[in-house]
């Protein structure tokens, strides 16, 4: 069972937490009338243009049946919902969450989502389930913005909003997010509220960048799923280097591909050869292993049976079994036992009473 924390707003409790992903409109997450193939387009976000990759044609998506990936800012879809809301009519936080807005709740969630995870995906869920009949906009940061201020990610732009696109919880991606949001973003794309872990997020010249949008009231606090993030990925690709180069190098991709040098090449093919040696070496020390301690099993048993075999009473059944009584030798002039037993007792009788006529004689003569 999930044991996250719920999350909250300035104000509230975690008894106001809903889940409205029943109560959204079917068409909150209808796919795009059509989709373009993979090319290069410009979409403007204030007054920057930036280039996008559309990955989507012939995917076997049916619109009809309402199953494709959320529209992209500059798609028709999402340009028809943001001209159809109503911003005139400020939502607010009280409005939000007691379910009296009179129209979707819009709000903005943003981040570099590289390497999308299930954190990630856990963030948009808070953000789309904190109140009921949310549209949520995801602001994804271009490459060129990211690698500024973070450094390199390993996924490229159009492939980020590739991914956060296909998340069940996002009605629409903002592509070449802003670092910092201002006034003009937030109208422009006419958002009630921004949804963001309350830790502090530092930049030049700020110690929070979401300071502004605390104070007009427009803040909503999502948790941060611990345990899980893209530098915790990172970090065990780094540390495994070794095994997932070995690995690539022998599902056929070359060594210029992985950026390997000749010798480093050579040094992970034989540390790839001595480790498959080991692995038979491990199984066939296995299997012995096993093959004795059956043995040692079965040996037991035969040497059971080869000692009950040989006792008294196993012997003479086996006599009895396999020889006549007629043809058993006799070492007493072919006397029965039980005629060598009666006449065993009539001796022993015999020397009793001798003995006592000679403690007789004995006492007459004393």
């Amino acid at each position: 069972m999930d044991n996250t924390p719920l999350p909250t707003t300035p104000g509230s409790t975690a008894d106001e937490w809903h889940d409205a992903s029943a109560d959204n409109s079917p068409a909150t997450n209808e796919a795009p009338s059509k989709l373009e193939s993979a090319t290069l387009s410009k979409a403007s976000t204030g007054t920057n243009e930036k280039r996008s990759m559309h990955f989507s044609k012939n995917m076997g998506i049916d619109v009809d049946l309402n199953i494709g990936p959320a529209p992209l800012s500059y798609e028709e879809k999402a340009i028809k919902e943001r001209e159809n809301c109503d911003y005139s009519t400020q939502i607010t936080l009280d409005m939000a969450k007691n379910g009296t807005a009179p129209r979707k709740v819009r709000i903005y969630a943003d981040g570099i989502y590289d390497l999308f995870h299930a954190g990630h995906a856990r963030q948009l869920m808070q953000a789309k389930n904190i109140f009921k009949n949310v549209y949520l906009l995801v602001g994804v940061c271009n490459d060129d913005l990211t690698h500024s201020k973070k450094g390199k990610t390993v996924m490229d732009e159009a492939e980020r909003y590739e991914s956060v696109r296909h998340c069940r919880y996002v009605d629409e991606v903002v592509i070449d997010a802003p670092w910092v949001l201002d006034d003009d973003f937030l109208t422009h794309n006419k958002i009630d509220f921004v949804a963001h872990d309350e830790i502090p997020y530092g930049a030049e010249g700020s110690d929070d960048i979401y300071q502004h949008i605390k104070a007009r009231g427009m803040f909503v606090a999502t948790q941060r799923t611990d345990g899980v993030s893209t530098s915790d990925i990172i970090c065990r690709l780094v540390r495994d280097y070794d095994m997932y180069v070995r690995r690539n190098l022998a599902r056929g991709y070359s060594a210029q591909d992985l950026n390997v040098g000749f010798l480093k090449k050579n040094q992970l093919e034989f540390q790839s050869k001595i480790d498959t040696v080991k692995s038979k070496f491990r199984t066939y020390e296995e299997e012995s292993k096993t093959f004795m301690e059956r043995w040692e099993d079965r040996s037991k048993e035969y040497i059971h049976s080869f000692i009950g075999l040989f006792e008294k009473t196993g012997v003479l059944h086996l006599l009895h079994r396999s020889q006549s009584p007629f043809m058993l030798p006799s070492s007493h002039g072919g006397k029965s036992d039980t005629e060598d037993e009666d006449t065993g007792a009539s001796k022993n009788t015999h020397i009793h009473n001798k003995s006592k006529q000679n403690d007789k004689k004995t006492q007459g003569t004393n």
